[in-house]
């Protein structure tokens, strides 16, 4: 699984010779920079190692490429360890495009230590939503790799996630994404943007000026170095007035937070008068800072406690909830789950922070959480994690809690999340319905920030009574997904109108004291995109003791097996019952009066029995019905006519099926 980490890249590069101890050779070159993790370098160098040209946009693996050095080559070490390298560095820097390409060349390798050549290509078909093919890449992982660690346990998770991947992208979800197609999103990362008031910011490892000057780099025990221009992109936060959707913007980079270190994810009490900033330096830790405002600007940065920031470890992604109570942020110090967690701290009444708690194994994970998001009005946590069954990378998950407990957390599901990285959600509704996130979906390697929207589908009809046909007042009408319920009462014209944020599968139940509830049950291909106009929904009156009969259940003669036709008018008696789950009824049987009394009787009980019994058999609890036969001692017609003649019609009504509910 890999973890979001502010990315720092290169836009230009070269060696020096400057003395013996700056190393020329290409291999060498490429892994010093691979060392201190320039992996955008590390790749040009492994290239040219292999004598592969530079493409800045991409290139192609040649054909049959491997086929040039043979297995008993001299060479074939270092070649394969050029190859493993390349792959690694793209996919590092998140080329996973060209990565896959490497990868499928170093599955074939056979060297223990290229063991891992298909876990990281199975996870390069997850980035690039080759998700079916990407299924039977891990499991081939998993049936050669015999070590049993963190590798095997993502893989595992990594096949669910790529079904559920799958399942999401066969069902997307109501959301609406689109690129901010302004200077928002420019060369480097564009992330974690934060609306407050009318300012919008976020921030950006764009490109500043730097006159010529050089840093050195070291490879492992100072045994090699390389000389390069001092990287030009460095993470700052930005601010723009307006809207962030017009398309001509006006930026303004936010002054240094601290003089030389890089600065993101801004943070602003509601009160106004306290800003939380992440900063670090090159190679530093990451931590939190305050800021107080003061004029017109802020303060001097004031870095956090020790609940916050604790040497060697890294504090980061600073929020604070619109109530002022709980300040948040994502951490890898000591006490958590796993590499990255969610901790908070409530905010006390003189604005100090309180001790840090731990948010918990309901949302922390063994890999990273971050960027959290918490809405006060709802009672809704957004955030991001890699340790979960989702679409690949860091997904957004939701969890309803209240700081002392959390729902389970669920995923947000296709299109809201990728197949890579989707982090930070900022809104710009009460309701969270839009907003901003930062995501390298549309990207070969960056962060950029997307505008979100949540669609609506509109479900209206109304409820009346079966018998009269009109509508029924006060009644009671239920939306479920898999996630939500939403509840409303009718009114005297028995109308309901829903707008909800999910086109899956819904239940539909209506609902009114003394009659029949129904539930109606719509599958993903019968819902539309904007608006579902329900049938109407007709309740049957229902009174305790009082028999209701069933139409069309015949029976052989002088049998008590049910024929077909009689099955299908006692589906409609089971759904009847699935709908109303705390009613119980008396199944009943009745004859007419030919025959005896005691074989009328018999005949009566054993048909009435046969109905129970297929109710049971699909699902329906014995508790809830019993049987009866009366034989033909309730007649509702005349079986005689009063001059002694036969009564057909009199006949078949007293032949009859009949259910009563006996309690409620």
């Amino acid at each position: 699984m890999k973890r979001f980490r502010t990315l720092l890249f290169l836009s230009l590069l070269f060696s020096t010779a400057v003395n013996a101890q700056f190393v020329t050779n290409s291999k060498r070159v490429a892994d010093v920079y691979f060392q201190n993790k320039e992996y955008y370098a590390a790749a040009e160098y492994y290239k040219k190692a292999l004598k592969i040209s530079s493409d800045s946009a991409g290139f192609v693996v040649p054909y049959a490429f491997d086929k040039n050095i043979s297995k008993e080559s001299p060479k074939r070490d270092e070649y394969e360890y050029c190859v493993y390298q390349l792959a690694s560095s793209l996919r590092l820097y998140k080329n996973y495009k060209d990565a896959q390409a490497w990868y499928a060349i170093a599955v074939n390798f056979g060297n223990p230590k290229y063991a891992l050549s298909t876990y990281w290509y199975a996870e390069t078909l997850r980035a690039n939503q080759q998700y079916a093919e990407a299924i039977p890449a891990f499991n081939a992982f998993l049936a050669k790799y015999k070590a049993v660690d963190e590798y095997t346990q993502s893989a595992k998770m990594e096949v669910a996630s790529c079904n559920f991947a799958l399942y999401e992208k066969k069902y997307p979800r109501l959301f609406q994404l689109t690129k901010l197609g302004n200077d928002i999103n420019q060369k480097g990362s564009n992330y974690t943007p934060y609306i407050e008031g009318n300012s919008f910011y976020f921030t950006s490892s764009r490109p500043v000026a730097v006159s010529g000057k050089t840093v050195v780099l070291e490879g492992d025990q100072n045994s090699s170095k390389v000389a390069k221009k001092q990287s030009p992109f460095v993470n700052a936060i930005y601010e723009v007035s307006g809207s962030p959707m017009a398309q001509n913007v006006s930026l303004q980079k936010v002054a240094p937070i601290i003089k030389n270190n890089e600065s993101a994810a801004p943070a602003i009490h509601p009160n106004g008068k306290v800003m939380y900033v992440t900063s670090w330096a090159s190679k530093g830790t990451r931590k939190i800072y305050q800021l107080n405002a003061m004029g017109n600007g802020w303060s001097e940065p004031l870095e956090l406690g020790a609940q916050v920031n604790i040497n060697g470890y890294n504090a980061m992604q600073p929020f604070v909830s619109k109530d002022g109570k709980y300040f948040m942020f994502s951490s890898d110090k000591p006490g958590g789950f796993g590499r990255y967690d969610l901790w908070y701290c409530p905010i006390l009444g003189d604005g100090s922070l309180g001790e840090a708690v731990n948010m918990g194994r309901q949302i922390n994970t063994r890999d990273d959480e971050e960027a959290p998001y918490y809405n006060a009005k709802t009672g809704k946590l957004l955030f991001s994690s890699n340790g979960m069954v989702g679409l690949g990378g860091l997904d957004f998950y939701e969890s309803t809690g209240d700081f002392k407990t959390w729902s389970e957390p669920i995923n947000m599901g296709y299109p809201f999340n990728s197949s890579k990285d989707d982090v930070s959600f900022t809104p710009t509704k009460d309701d969270d319905s839009e907003g901003y996130i930062s995501t390298d979906r549309a990207s070969l390697c960056c962060l950029e920030i997307f505008y979100v929207k949540v669609k609506y589908l509109n479900i209206h009809g109304v409820v009346i009574d079966c018998k009269t046909s009109k509508p029924i007042d006060g009644a009671i009408v239920t939306v479920t997904d898999s996630a939500t319920k939403i509840t409303l009462t009718a009114g005297t014209d028995g109308f309901y109108h829903f707008r909800v944020a999910t086109n899956r599968k819904l239940t539909l139940k209506a609902e009114k004291a003394d009659y029949f509830s129904k539930v109606l049950t719509y599958t993903y291909d019968q819902l539309g995109v904007d608006t579902m106009f329900s049938p109407e929904i007709c309740l049957v009156p229902m009174v305790i003791d009082k028999p209701i009969v069933l139409k069309d259940i015949y029976y052989n003669f002088d049998s008590d097996s049910l024929r077909e036709e009689s099955k299908v008018v006692l589906d409609g008696l089971y759904k009847i019952m699935m709908d109303n789950d705390k009613i119980e009824i008396e199944l009943s049987s009745h004859t007419d009066n030919i025959g005896t009394v005691e074989y009328n009787a018999d005949l009566s009980a054993r048909r009435a029995k046969s109905c129970v019994d297929y109710l049971i058999s699909k699902g329906l609890s014995a508790t809830r019905v019993t049987s009866r036969g009366y034989g033909f001692s309730k007649p509702v017609a005349a079986n005689q006519y009063p001059d002694g003649k036969d009564n057909p019609d009199g006949r078949q009504l007293n032949r009859r099926t009949e259910f009563k509910v006996t309690k409620k």
